[in-house]
């Protein structure tokens, strides 16, 4: 009908604004160091005598933001996630509308007024009401996509205020739950947080008391859940994402792609709460719908392949992930031919499941054939954040398998490619300049790394100040190389400095505080500091891994282990074997596990 293809066009628009903006910079410096050290602490345990680890030690390569930002405390991992994949996530986003509704987005209408100003004029009933829905959803997108953030929100809050005021007036119905809908979805994609969880909370208000029958609602019920989703409360997502599930399985039965999007909200949030079982099943079931509608090499199975096989890495299923990424590469390798880009990046999808399988050369070559694919078919600028990371990647795997100089060729390229773009002293260099370094390190070249460190930081203190957190990265990276160096008197300073910095910014018991305590006490026990108060230093990391790790994490083990030395070496018998006890434990639980 009529009104079904215009909430279903209405659904693509609202999904394409969605997109705008996958992610902005985080809220707060402190946020965005939190989610690196709850992503992985960095490599600054100094192995020294007194716990040298059993496994080999593993490159900590640095990634390049999506968006420049001033600091380089965006992300780091150790292969996970890859940028390869975030990459092709990128890209698939773009579909997922399409595997809803086949619809696609509408541009090139423009407003001036709110909504309501021309509702008052409206003779064509609910389809002019629609319309009108999408000049403002297009008037909003192209003010963002412009650069013009302060006049979209300025227009977004003059709908605002018309809509609250209609309904202080005693109207609250679809339409106002439409616009209401629209404007959290703006308020989204310029990262109004705040903003969208208020909305989100008048709209829920306004459609508990609606009919499933209304028309509009089930498309409104699908952003809800995605706002609620990517906002991390998903248990306000699930109920809606049910519900229109519910509202047009009713009304197209169970094997129509209308449902795909819905189902796909809740698969995001069962694979995000823990529920990988059921959330493999609604994958399964996507796929099922969509190969019935569209047939089994249809483009649009590329977004649930894409979630299924993410998934299951996730669950170290990785045979199931790569029979679902060798899929997209057969899609999109018949579609488009073996030269393209999109194939290059379902390539690099596919290394990061051979990669996970314990196939490093399989997927070393994989990644430098991808490279070749993106780079011959133009399909992104070589500087490009996503190309940057993929480079990474490679080099990273390529450091793993004991091949670091093709590695750092990379990583040099890498270097030499954001010089020309932004100059010898631009921040985001510093990236790269840690990157090298590290690898220089592994190679045990630290006068080199010395030098690239040093570098770094003094980019970071002409750029951000010497007091900002984020410099503190490269300085404790350069402690490390001091000490390594046998340089511990400056070591020492440079990682108090550091702990200051850290302390100022997060608090005594953050997260970055206790790395930087962890590595102080390592510089300061070859110094000869008091054992009992390198101890008490240890337990405060303990204490503070326990909080943000949890008592059963690998990080929590390797630091008791530290802990348990200096009892041994204090005497402290009692204390000792009850540690001990715990820590046995968890290395036999770890003795076992194999990471790539």
């Amino acid at each position: 009908s009529s009104t079904v293809s215009s909430a279903l066009a209405y659904s693509i628009l609202i999904f394409s604004l969605f997109g705008l903006k996958r992610r902005t910079f985080l809220e707060s410096v402190f946020l965005a160091f939190n989610k690196c050290f709850r992503t992985i602490q960095a490599s600054l345990n100094l192995n020294s005598r007194c716990w040298l680890r059993t496994q080999k030690p593993k490159l900590l390569l640095y990634m390049v933001p999506a968006t420049p930002t001033p600091t380089v405390c965006s992300r780091q991992f150790m292969f996970k996630p890859y940028a390869a994949v975030n990459s092709l996530e990128t890209h698939v986003s773009t579909h997922q509308n399409k595997a809803a509704s086949g619809v696609s987005s509408q541009n090139g209408f423009h407003r001036s007024k709110t909504l309501f100003d021309k509702a008052s004029d409206s003779s064509d009933g609910m389809s002019d009401f629609e319309r009108q829905l999408q000049e403002l959803f297009n008037e909003v997108k192209t003010l963002i996509t412009t650069g013009k953030e302060k006049d979209a929100v300025d227009l977004l809050q003059a709908n605002y205020e018309a809509v609250k005021e209609q309904m202080n007036d005693g109207s609250k119905g679809i339409e106002e739950a439409a616009i209401l809908d629209v404007i959290a979805l703006g308020y989204m994609a310029v990262g109004e947080f705040k903003s969208v969880r208020s909305l989100l909370d008048v709209i829920s208000e306004v459609i508990d008391d609606l009919n499933n029958d209304e028309p509009l609602l089930d498309s409104i019920l699908v952003h809800m859940g995605s706002m609620y989703s990517n906002l991390g409360e998903f248990a306000k997502s699930l109920p809606v994402n049910q519900r229109a599930t519910d509202i047009l399985e009713n009304r197209h039965g169970k094997n129509s792609v209308v449902l795909v999007t819905p189902l796909l909200g809740i698969a995001k949030v069962l694979s995000s709460t823990g529920k990988a079982t059921k959330a493999v099943d609604i994958y399964h079931c996507v796929i099922r719908i969509l190969e019935l509608n569209r047939g089994v090499e249809t483009e649009d199975l590329v977004v649930p392949l894409f979630g299924l096989g993410s998934l299951l890495i996730k669950e170290g299923k990785v045979t199931g992930a790569e029979n679902s990424f060798i899929r997209i590469l057969n899609i999109y390798t018949k579609l488009y031919g073996e030269n393209d880009g999109r194939v290059g990046l379902a390539m690099c999808s596919l290394a990061h499941a051979k990669c996970a399988k314990g196939n490093a050369n399989e997927a070393i070559d994989l990644y430098k054939k991808a490279l070749q694919i993106i780079k011959d078919a133009s399909y992104m600028p070589l500087d490009d954040s996503m190309m940057e990371n993929m480079r990474i990647d490679l080099a990273e795997l390529l450091h793993v398998v004991g091949r670091g100089r093709e590695g750092r060729e990379l990583l040099e390229e890498c270097l030499l490619i954001t010089e020309k773009r932004k100059g010898k002293d631009d921040p985001s260099l510093v990236t790269h300049y840690l990157n090298l370094a590290a690898s220089y390190s592994q190679s045990k070249d630290f006068v080199t790394a010395e030098r690239l460190l040093r570098t770094s930081l003094e980019i970071m203190k002409r750029a951000d100040g010497p007091e900002n957190p984020s410099i503190t990265f490269p300085m404790l990276h350069l402690a490390v190389t001091l000490y390594h160096l046998k340089q511990d008197e400056e070591a020492e300073k440079i990682a108090l400095e550091a702990l200051h910095i850290r302390k100022k910014a997060f608090g005594k018991d953050s997260l970055p505080v206790g790395e930087a305590l962890d590595c102080l006490v390592s510089i300061q026990s070859r110094l000869g500091k008091g054992e009992a108060e390198l101890l008490e230093q240890l337990e405060r990391v303990l204490k503070i891994q326990e909080r943000e790790f949890g008592s059963e994490s690998e990080e929590v083990m390797v630091t008791l282990n530290k802990v348990v030395f200096y009892l041994d070496k204090l005497g402290k018998k009692d204390e000792k074997f009850a540690l001990q006890k715990r820590l046995s434990r968890l290395q036999m639980k770890y003795k076992q596990s194999v990471r790539y």
